[in-house]
């Protein structure tokens, strides 16, 4: 295999970043041109008392009401579609951006080692995919649920604004993307060496209590229904790190 040099790994970066951002602007402004045919039924969609989620889980919310989205700023309508134009395509290209990243380091692995990292990259996406899939569908709605009908005075009322929507809406959705890539990520630690199965195993325990308060935090609500609904996901993914991780001893 020939060497490149550095100058050739740049020109390579060089264009791995270009076709990224040639495929991310055709996305977005795709995506701009949809997001008002879809906005009020998928975004928008948890603000509204038929929605599915609600509906799957009426036992523990019961009769609700649509929540209104208020608007404060002249310009939040224009800068929320583009952003969330932005956010969208970011997600529906994340495979090419996945692929892109593996053109560009797959000169410098040996043979044995480019099957293993392209599964990496296959299975981080469709992690990725899963985590945003878990955020929109239970998380999302569980935590706004919640806060929009706490009340901390009854002679305060509730009203929503845009961008506070759409700042959780899109956190919430993100946030449990990356934390899907839990595995991936201990996977690429046992190949350098720095995470193995037994110490996985060792510190099983600590690993609970570390998830179910980071499933707290994720989920203010307090209800142990909707703490075990962010858990179990959460420690399913360490069991599975457990599962694809070096094994040490076997090697040996």
């Amino acid at each position: 295999m020939e060497e490149m040099s550095f100058w050739d790994h740049l020109e390579a970066l060089r264009w791995c970043l270009l076709r990224v951002i040639i495929v991310l602007f055709i996305a977005v402004v795709g995506c701009f041109i949809a997001l008002p045919h879809v906005f009020d039924s998928w975004i928008l969609g948890p603000a509204h008392a038929d929605f599915f989620v609600y509906k799957w889980f009426a036992f523990m919310y019961g009769e609700g009401s649509d929540v209104n989205i208020i608007n404060i700023n002249v310009a939040s309508q224009f800068l929320t579609h583009i952003s969330t134009s932005l956010w969208i395509a970011l997600v529906l290209t994340f495979p090419y951006l996945m692929y892109q990243i593996w053109v560009f380091v797959k000169p410098a692995l040996y043979p044995e080692e480019i099957k293993g990292v392209k599964g990496a990259f296959t299975g981080g996406t469709l992690l990725f995919y899963m985590g945003c899939a878990v955020g929109y569908v239970i998380v999302f709605p569980i935590i706004f649920k919640f806060l929009t009908q706490y009340q901390v005075s009854q002679e305060i009322t509730n009203q929503i604004s845009l961008n506070s929507y759409m700042g959780i809406f899109l956190m919430m959705i993100f946030v449990m993307g990356l934390v899907f890539e839990m595995p991936i990520l201990a996977w690429l630690l046992s190949q350098l060496g720095v995470l193995t199965k037994a110490f996985l195993k060792k510190y099983r325990r600590h690993a609970v209590v570390v998830l179910l308060v980071l499933a707290a935090i994720i989920t203010p609500t307090g209800d142990p229904f909707t703490l075990m609904v962010v858990f179990a996901p959460l420690y399913l993914l360490y069991e599975f790190s457990i599962f694809i991780v070096k094994d040490v001893k076997a090697e040996v």
